[in-house]
Parts: C-alpha cells; sequence; structure tokens
C-alpha cells in the first residue's frame, strides 16, 4: 500500500521541478512511511511514498521497462491478490521477472495487454503509467473504488495522487470549494468522479483515464451488471461460502504482521472465523482488535440503531476462534481532542463531519500499527448483503431518495442545520439530493420478468453499492493510511459484488432477516451469540464527558468572532448548543458541534478559497 503522485505537462521539461515534485510526494509520507522515490523524464514526473507489504527489498517504485519503442514507468497504489498466477501466465509469455513483487506484474501486464491489465486484476489499486512509447498517461481505479485517485486538469497535462492533498501542493492547483463542493460535503451522496475541491475529478472506480497531447479519455471497464441468477438456496449459499473461503485465503498473504478488525458483528466475525481457520491449517493464530469505549460495557443504553454492546460478542468470537485478542478502549478525552480531530482532517483533507467514529478509528488504527501492518475489515458486507435497517424499513423502500437519507437525521442528528440560513437556502440541498439520486437510478438495469418489488430492491442494493459504499470505503482508507496501516476489504471482491447482487431480494432475505445468506454461509464457524445477533452499526461514544469538550472546544470557537467558520455557519445556533446541558445534549446539536469544530480547523489548516457565488 502506497501513495502514489505525478504531473504531466506537454509543453515543458519537468527536470526543472524535482523540487515540487518532491513536495507532493512528501505530502503522502503517512501513506507510504518505509521509501520514497520519483522519475522525471521530460513531460512526465512520477513520485511514489511505499508501504512495504510484498517482496519488501524488491518492489522500490517508480519501476521502469524499458522497450525498444520507448521506457514505461509505473507508480502503484494497493495490492493485485491473484499476482501469484498472472505472474505465471506472463513468464509462460516470455516476460522475464527481477522481483517478487505485485508491483512488477502489474508493470508486465501492462507491457502484455495494455489498459486491458485492468480486466484482469484482481484487487484494489490505483496507479498511474507514463507510457513513453506514445507520451501518454494511463491512470486505473480498482472496480469498487478501494483505493482514492484524483486528478487536476492544467493548460498542457494533469495533475494526480492518492489524496487531494498531492495535488494542492503544486502551485497550479487552486485550493477552491464552490457550492458543490459545499453540497458535497452536506449532502451525503457521493457524486461519482466529484472531490469537493473545483477543477479536481476522482478517477471513478472500474475506469481507465488517458491523458496525451490530444486530451484526455475515460474507458469504464467494469461496472455493475445485471445477469440472471439460476442457483437455488443451498447452491448460492455454498458459492458465497466458496467465494469467501478462496478471497480471505489470497488477502492473508503478506510479508509483513496481519491481524483483523473485530467488531462482533456478523461481517467482521464470519471474516475472523475463515482467516482463523486458514491459519491455522499452517499452525498460526490470527490476531484480531477491537474499539471500545471507558465504561461504554457497564453503562451502555440501547437505542433504535445499537440495541447491543459489541464487547461480549467480540470476546466470543475470540474465544470461538482462539485470536490474539486486543480491545483498544478509548476515553472521551482521547476522541475530542483537538489534535486527533486535525489529524483526521488532514487524512480526509475535507471536514466530512463522522465526529468521534472518525476519531476513534483513527485511534484504533494508530494502535493496531504498533502491532500490525495489514488488518482485514468487514466493510462492505452490509451493502453486499443487504444489512442496514433502510432495507427492511418500508417507508425507506419506497421514498423516492437514496433510502439512508429517509432516516438519517432521526438516527444520526441533521447537522445541516448549524449552517447559515442564507448559505442553507443557497445551497438547496432537497434539489441537489434529488437530482443525484435521478442519476444514480437511471442506469439501473432490470432483469426481464423481475417484480417491481425486486426491481425495487435491486435498485436500493446498486444505491448502495455504487453511492454509499464509496463513503465508507474512502473514510477507511484515509484513517488507516494516515498511520501507514494497509486495511483490506474481503467483501468487496467484484466476484462476491457481482454474484451477490444478482441474487434476487428473496434469496438475500430467505429467512426474513438481514444478510440471510451471509449468515447461513459462515455459521458453522460462527458463535451461536453472534449467529443471533441483530445488526449493530460501528460504535459511538455514550459519555457525556465527551459532549461536555465538544461544547468547551466550541466556547474557545465562539471567543473568536472574526473566524471565517462563521462565515458558514449560524453563531447563534453553535451558542445554544455549545450552552446545553451536556448530558442531555440532543444528537443534532452534538453533530452540529462536530461539524462545525470540524469546518473551523479545516479553514484554518487548508485555507480555502471559498466561492458562494
Amino acid at each position: 500500500m502506497c501513495g502514489i503522485t505525478g504531473w504531466v505537462s506537454f509543453e515543458r521539461d519537468l527536470h526543472g521541478e524535482s523540487a515540487t515534485v518532491d513536495a507532493m510526494t512528501e505530502t503522502m509520507s503517512c501513506r507510504g512511511p518505509d521509501d520514497r522515490g520519483s522519475w522525471i523524464n521530460g513531460p512526465a514526473a512520477l513520485g511514489h511514498r511505499r508501504l512495504a507489504i510484498i517482496d519488501l527489498p524488491g518492489g522500490r517504485q517508480p519501476m521502469t521497462a524499458d522497450t525498444p519503442q520507448g521506457t514505461v514507468a509505473l507508480v502503484y497504489s494497493g495490492e493485485t491478490y491473484n499476482f501469484t498466477e498472472l505472474r505465471r501466465e506472463l513468464a509462460g509469455r516470455g516476460h522475464r521477472f527481477t522481483t517478487d513483487s505485485d508491483t512488477e506484474v502489474v508493470l508486465r501486464g501492462y507491457l502484455e495487454w495494455g489498459e486491458a491489465v485492468a480486466e484482469r486484476l484482481n484487487g484494489m489499486y490505483a496507479f498511474a503509467l507514463w507510457d513513453g512509447r506514445h507520451d501518454k498517461l494511463v491512470m486505473i481505479r480498482d472496480r469498487m473504488g478501494i483505493k482514492p485517485f484524483y486528478y487536476y486538469e492544467t493548460a498542457d497535462g494533469v495533475l494526480f495522487g492518492s489524496e487531494p492533498k498531492a495535488i494542492l501542493a503544486n502551485p497550479l492547483s487552486r485550493a477552491r470549494v464552490g457550492l458543490d463542493g459545499l453540497r458535497e460535503l452536506f449532502a451525503f451522496v457521493k457524486t461519482p468522479g466529484h472531490a469537493v475541491w473545483e477543477g479536481m475529478h476522482e478517477v471513478e472506480p472500474g475506469t481507465v483515464v488517458t491523458v496525451d497531447r490530444n486530451g484526455l479519455r475515460r474507458h469504464v471497464y467494469w461496472q455493475l451488471e445485471t445477469r440472471p441468477h439460476t442457483d437455488g438456496k443451498d447452491e448460492s449459499i455454498a458459492h458465497v461460502r466458496s467465494l469467501l473461503d478462496d478471497i480471505v485465503r489470497r488477502q492473508m498473504v503478506s510479508d509483513v504482521p496481519r491481524c483483523t478488525l473485530l467488531s462482533g458483528g456478523l461481517d467482521s466475525s464470519a471474516m475472523t472465523a475463515i482467516a482463523a481457520r486458514q491459519l491455522a491449517e499452517n499452525g498460526e493464530t490470527v490476531r484480531s482488535f477491537a474499539v471500545d469505549f471507558v465504561g461504554q460495557a457497564d453503562n451502555f443504553v440501547a437505542d433504535e440503531l445499537r440495541t447491543t454492546p459489541d464487547t461480549p460478542y467480540v470476546h466470543d468470537v475470540a474465544r470461538s476462534s482462539g485470536t490474539d485478542h486486543r480491545d483498544i478502549v478509548l476515553d472521551s478525552h482521547a476522541l475530542a481532542d483537538p489534535e486527533v480531530r486535525a489529524r483526521v482532517i488532514r487524512a480526509r483533507d475535507i471536514p466530512m463531519g463522522f465526529g468521534d467514529m472518525d476519531a476513534s478509528l483513527y485511534l484504533l488504527f494508530r494502535s493496531i500499527r504498533e502491532h500490525s501492518t495489514v488488518a482485514l475489515s468487514g466493510e462492505s458486507a452490509d451493502e453486499v448483503f443487504g444489512g442496514y435497517l433502510q432495507f427492511f424499513d418500508e417507508e425507506a423502500r419506497r421514498a423516492d431518495t437514496f433510502p439512508w437519507l429517509v432516516r438519517f437525521a432521526q438516527h444520526f442528528g441533521d447537522d445541516s442545520d448549524v449552517l447559515r440560513p442564507d448559505l442553507t437556502a443557497a445551497l438547496d440541498l432537497p434539489s441537489y439530493i434529488q437530482d443525484s439520486y435521478g442519476t444514480a437510478v437511471a442506469g439501473v438495469q432490470r432483469l426481464q420478468g423481475e417484480s417491481d418489488f425486486e426491481f425495487r430492491m435491486r435498485k436500493i442494493c446498486h444505491l448502495h453499492l455504487t453511492r454509499f459504499v464509496r463513503v465508507l470505503l474512502d473514510r477507511k482508507d484515509r484513517a488507516s493510511m494516515a498511520v501507514g496501516l494497509e486495511v483490506r476489504v474481503p467483501f468487496c471482491d467484484h466476484r462476491l459484488v457481482e454474484y451477490v447482487y444478482n441474487t434476487p431480494w428473496s434469496l438475500k432475505s430467505f429467512d426474513g432477516r438481514e444478510k440471510s445468506l451471509l449468515r447461513e454461509a459462515t455459521a458453522d464457524v460462527l458463535p451461536k451469540s453472534v449467529y443471533d445477533r441483530v445488526k449493530s452499526p460501528y460504535p459511538s461514544t455514550q459519555d457525556p464527558k465527551y459532549a461536555l469538550a465538544l461544547q468547551g472546544h466550541a466556547k474557545d470557537l465562539l471567543a473568536r468572532p472574526s473566524h471565517p467558520v462563521f462565515d458558514l455557519v449560524d453563531r447563534d445556533r453553535v451558542t445554544r448548543a455549545a450552552q446545553h446541558d451536556a448530558p442531555q445534549i440532543t444528537q443534532a446539536s452534538r453533530r452540529g458541534l462536530e461539524r462545525t469544530l470540524d469546518l473551523a480547523l479545516w479553514l484554518d489548516l487548508y485555507k480555502p478559497d471559498i466561492s458562494l457565488s
């Protein structure tokens, strides 16, 4: 896992710009603490920061291959889980390898198949190749968008990077955010290709972007497609289990210590149990880590979203699977620490407003990094198998909007209320969300003969797999890579996603519960307590000391009336939330405080040019 960046300028020789290329590269030192490298040749410059996972001495980058027609240079971030098979195939076609790294397999694969190499890769990746044979840049991103990838067109070329901060380090870019950027921050709809920063774009998942002297072109090599599902219940369950066994086995390959993230829910428990069984075949024990909060297990209060605390279920799995387990217990002081908040914002480059859930994820990963370099996560199983409440909520099912928004304010608090009324009117979030929803569902293909209900559920699944999950994948990547931890997501394997997406909803919920296919496919490795447990989201602290700390930080901010954050947020609303009795503070007020503090720190750190016209 690494950080990549680069600059292509067709009208100049970039040898004189090495200092700028180095500055772009160094913004991602956390993504790659083990090594750095750069490569400049005429109009092209590539930069790389490396987190060494496979072939520690041999995988240095940028990696080049000389051909009679010119040099091809690669910077690569991610993991290709089928690199062993591809290496064998390429060797049979006459390619010779000098390292054991998957990076060299991708480079040689491009020499053999060109841009079509993307269609052969199984993994998570974002990589760029400068093809000196044709003077063109090729940028490729994995199918599900697990690895981030951004670009910024210039007058004579393009800038690119794993994160916006790498691009913003180049003086040709501009740190400007307009109304659409602010809408993305508050609408929670994740428009494909949108990067919040004006002039900047994402390389969309499953897409190849090429840049040459004739301009920029995009080619989609993978997208969710509707296909008939012919397997019955038993065959579907067996196939899901077969895929999971293969996926976990592939993703446990590493030359550095690895572990699993364990929440005590179905997803992470199934993944941990499968990994433990596989490692036991070689006499190894899987490490597992869980997050908890001081006093949470003893003082937990159930609500509509979280009916049970995680810790008892975590420990059941750890005992059942014999993991080497450790709880990472966090206190409210650490969760509310402004320096932790600043580190999260630097990692994300934008203030997304997840509050203590962002802080706890960062602190969890920072602690794990002291013991492991690779972690497997249960992320995306809810989107793949249908695990969220909105999949079963009749109002959410029938709503002509993103289903997770139907009860979002009820469950998490409406933090858009913190904005100034004039800005709220200018943003017109309801119209933006409705337009985005219309675009999102327009391309969902209906199976011939599919009932209205099944098609409605197909659209809901599609929305979660192409919009909702990308918010969570980006969050997990940024928080983990900020501390140099590689997090792998087995449930995002495209073979599993394609197969389960095309199973009818009646199969996904054949027993009337969430994630029926996953539960039955892994029943033999799960403790009964976890098998019977109802879905519970990522935990959030209930300690009133956290809200009290937020109020203290908000009062400090209110004492600076000229701070630019008050051009965006309503000072009176912030004042009322800061003065509320902390133990009874509403979820909306708490989220409003978190969002305000995030925005203020973001403005301090990035000093963006905010355009409200």
